[in-house]
């Protein structure tokens, strides 16, 4: 697979952006957001000719910002073949969500009453979403929640560590055939634990936390185990 086509419309169209900063870090920035949106999903090749003419960069530009999104993980660079967006396996998985269960508890501990504005609007816009069937909104405002949650230690560098954490997670949910069906119920999940948090029972929130981690581990690696017995078979030949 190439990036051709509809993603380079998108990427000129972000041109812009760079007018202000030529930066690698800007074209970072660009081709994070539209791997962790879905637009480029994980096994496309990123074509260092089409993608470069599309935000008009060059190519030493352009190899910087795929290093630095393979360092965050979220690229792979395969020997003669070119910069891959990174497929993640069942291990990265079960690796991602043993950093958020250690992280987003701690956060969920230390949260303080009193600073759950936003917290509270971002479950109503996925709520919202929901409603109307946009589940890859619900998809992004699910992880907007839990990112701020952990802005509740007040920690910048556990924000960072989260923002990384979370771009990986989201090349997981690709992997999830009936996205509504996955992230539905956890909006419930995520009003139930702001609800624990106004009420100041921070020991209470961070033990559903957990609990609600390991049920959405479970199914991300379920799906994951489909996923790789579908590939098993097919890759099976045929007799007659």
């Amino acid at each position: 697979m190439n990036s051709a086509g509809p993603v380079s419309a998108v990427l000129q169209s972000e041109r812009g952006r760079l007018l202000r900063s030529g930066t690698a870090e800007r074209v970072t920035e660009i081709l994070r957001e539209q791997i962790t949106g879905g637009l480029l999903a994980p096994g496309v090749r990123l074509s260092e000719e089409s993608i470069g003419e599309a935000l008009g960069v060059s190519r030493n530009t352009l190899r910087e910002a795929f290093r630095l999104l393979s360092h965050e993980g979220l690229v792979v660079h395969e020997l003669h073949r070119g910069v891959f967006v990174r497929v993640l396996t069942a291990a990265d998985v079960t690796d991602l969500y043993l950093l958020r269960q250690v992280v987003e508890g701690a956060a969920v501990r230390s949260a303080a009453r009193g600073e759950l504005g936003t917290l509270i609007a971002t479950v109503e816009q996925a709520e919202a979403a929901a409603a109307g069937r946009r589940w890859g909104e619900v998809a992004t405002f699910d992880l907007q929640f839990h990112q701020e949650l952990v802005s509740l230690a007040g920690s910048p560098r556990l924000d960072s560590l989260m923002r990384r954490l979370l771009a990986e997670l989201r090349l997981a949910f690709h992997v999830m055939s009936h996205p509504g069906e996955f992230h539905e119920p956890y909006l419930l999940r995520n009003r139930s634990l702001v609800s624990l948090l106004q009420a100041g029972r921070a020991d209470e929130a961070a033990a559903e936390l957990r609990a609600y981690l390991e049920d959405a581990e479970a199914q991300l690696l379920n799906a994951f185990q489909q996923r790789d017995a579908g590939a098993s078979t097919e890759r099976k030949p045929q007799h007659r």
